[in-house]
């Protein structure tokens, strides 16, 4: 994703690999919210509770056959997965079925129990005739080289735990990049949006929504990064733009949605799950509604390890991350993490606006992998971290504030570099991809 100062504008450029290239996105959040009560809270005998420790247990509840990534996730073949250990009881509204919903009508996983009884399944089948020949097509252009790559440069003993800036709608590379994490916290100006609104859409503004979808994909496929803009199209829609987008990476790497809930931050950072009645409340819009933060949680069928994505609607300029501290402390109190960014307009480079996020960073992780919109060679260096780059830089792309010491910083750091054949977030204005790891000397691959 991309940033501008005070703006959400992501865009970028790149050359199209023979179909499509990678699949990212971007979600969004921060509103504060009183804490609920243990009356308020989900109970496990509720029929919503039981249906998130179902929604991948169970055949009756997901699907009566394996799902692999290679067929869009969609149910083909009958068997009788391992049982898998229910969910602990969750605390907030969960919103399991829109969820299930959304991943079966945008993202074309799961089984056809998952579509709503409103929902034309024919315009179901349609979108998902060509979205997941995209899904194939993705697979073998971008993930297929990209994986084997990442993965010789990652440590063997990296945190479970990933924080990713500017990073909404991503899932798809986050996952890519950190198979084994089993949190990651993306963080962009976009809010995940209603996924309730699935219950009430009509077919004609479903199906345009879906159109307006997979064309959005399938620039996010070409590109290697998602643009805000559409995200922010798409943010009140049947389908939310970053449920969507998330719903695809689940798809594409063979996992499927447990549930989705909402929450809200305390004063001391830490979490506050809502209820159906705070939601119902609470009128507001944008970064301050109930609708900013959501986690969704997921695993891959057969798997009893629980995983989840927490999505962040928060504007990460110093002036914003001062007078709400509470993001910070909520990041900090992760402890050590691994980081990542990519496609982020080059906001790290500036030490006028947004240096607390890019402090945070250098302070609490040991491993962070980006292309040049990461931390520049100069701040990497301050705080005792060396640079390890892949692929080829001459000049950055005209996508933010650039510094031209920064700049030419990276292009001598690149001047010996191995050329690589993809694209990991923005290319240099050569269109070539490249890739920055940025880490503590001691903290090297083990491949």
């Amino acid at each position: 994703m991309n940033r501008l100062f005070g703006t959400s504008a992501w865009t970028a450029s790149a050359r199209r690999l023979p179909v499509v290239i990678a699949l990212l996105a971007a979600l969004g959040m921060a509103c504060r919210r009183p804490a609920p009560s243990e009356t308020e809270t989900q109970k496990p005998d509720t029929p919503e509770a039981s249906a998130a420790s179902a929604a991948v247990a169970t055949d009756a509840a997901v699907a009566t056959g394996t799902s692999d990534p290679r067929d869009g996730g969609i149910a083909t073949t009958a068997s009788s997965p391992t049982p898998e250990p229910p969910e602990p009881a969750l605390e907030g509204a969960l919103f399991t079925k829109q969820v299930q919903a959304a991943f079966r009508v945008a993202g074309c996983g799961g089984d056809d129990s998952f579509i709503p009884a409103h929902i034309d399944k024919e315009l179901v089948d349609a979108h998902c005739a060509t979205l997941t020949s995209s899904y194939d097509e993705y697979r073998r252009e971008w993930l297929d080289v990209a994986v084997p790559f990442i993965a010789k440069l990652r440590p063997a003993e990296l945190p479970t735990t990933v924080v990713y800036p500017f990073g909404g709608g991503d899932l798809v590379s986050a996952l890519a990049t950190f198979p084994d994490a089993t949190e990651i916290t993306t963080i962009s100006l976009e809010i995940a949006g209603d996924v309730r609104a699935i219950d009430k859409a009509d077919k004609k503004r479903l199906g345009s929504e879906l159109t307006q979808l997979r064309d959005h994909l399938g620039k996010l496929f070409l590109k290697a990064h998602s643009r805000t803009v559409n995200l922010d199209i798409e943010t009140h829609g049947a389908i939310p733009g970053e449920v969507a987008y998330t719903m695809a990476a689940l798809v594409i790497h063979g996992y499927e949605p447990i549930t989705l809930r909402y929450f809200a931050f305390a004063p001391d950072g830490s979490v506050e799950w809502l209820t159906e009645e705070a939601i119902a409340k609470d009128h507001r819009r944008g970064r301050q509604g109930p609708f900013a933060n959501a986690e969704i949680r997921f695993r891959k069928r057969g798997e009893s390890k629980v995983r989840a994505l927490r999505h962040v609607a928060f504007d990460l300029s110093d002036g914003s991350l001062r007078s709400a501290p509470f993001l910070l402390k909520h990041l900090k109190a992760k402890g050590k993490v691994a980081a990542m960014t990519k496609a982020a307009s080059y906001l790290l480079w500036d030490d006028a606006h947004f240096s607390v996020i890019r402090d945070y960073l250098m302070k609490n992780t040991d491993w962070m992998i980006s292309d040049t919109t990461g931390v520049p060679p100069r701040i990497a260096k301050k705080h005792g971290f060396v640079q390890d780059v892949y692929g080829a830089f001459e000049r950055p792309e005209p996508f933010g504030p650039v510094n031209n010491a920064d700049a030419k910083a990276y292009s001598d750091l690149f001047k010996t570099a191995t050329p690589i054949s993809f694209r990991y977030g923005y290319p240099d204005d050569k269109s070539r991809g490249h890739i920055v790891v940025t880490r503590k000397p001691e903290v090297v691959a083990k491949h």
